[in-house]
């Protein structure tokens, strides 16, 4: 009995632990790029989000579709595949806007998850008048700050897994929370990388 209690605390923080790893393996390496610095780089820029949260919602909907037991086994690779897209878009922001070279690992996890685990990256960023500044740190602080974002995806990944077990509606919100959490990512690019500018958010 009280292995079992032992094993169901752990099993929480094995997750975060791979869903923190899992944020790392993914922006490991900042993806290229072939967009160039644009004159109208808020339309532009506005567009890419639109592109790519209507393709993260099929992505993630799709990945939604088988339910039970199967269905828990896909939420990770759903988030992934996911921010692998949010990922390229926030790559394509910085290079219509004339920072593709400058974009860092740091910037990346900052976009991606300061809207859903503004805590944990909070210490990655200042703001110096208008504009937001992310400061490149050690790995080792790379690390933490992706651990503590796991543990914050995991209580929303124990919510989410409820939804593979209803048909339809499981896979309308997994998808239409895909598109939000998309348009989100993008506001926050727009804002790094075009201060000043009314991002629409």
């Amino acid at each position: 009995m009280a292995a079992t209690k032992k094993q169901t605390k752990a099993s929480p923080m094995a997750t975060a632990a791979n869903i923190g790893q899992s944020i790392l393996d993914s922006i490991g390496e900042v993806p290229p790029s072939t967009r160039r610095r644009s004159k109208d780089a808020l339309a532009e820029s506005r567009a890419a989000i639109t592109t790519a949260a209507g393709k993260a919602s099929l992505t993630a909907g799709a990945f939604a579709v088988p339910l039970g037991p199967v269905g828990w086994l896909t939420i990770l690779p759903e988030m992934i595949a996911v921010w692998r897209i949010q990922a390229q878009m926030v790559a394509d922001i910085a290079a219509l806007h004339g920072q593709k070279v400058q974009l860092t690992r740091e910037q990346m996890m900052f976009c991606l998850f300061r809207h859903t685990a503004a805590q944990a990256v909070r210490d990655l960023a200042v703001r110096a008048g208008e504009r937001l500044i992310v400061q490149q740190v050690s790995k080792q602080v790379l690390q933490k700050v992706a651990q503590a974002i796991g543990v914050k995806i995991t209580k929303r990944v124990l919510g989410k897994g409820l939804t593979r077990w209803l048909p339809v509606i499981g896979v309308v919100g997994v998808a239409g929370y895909a598109y939000y959490d998309t348009a989100q990512v993008g506001a926050t690019a727009l804002e790094m990388f075009s201060p000043g500018k009314k991002t629409g958010r």
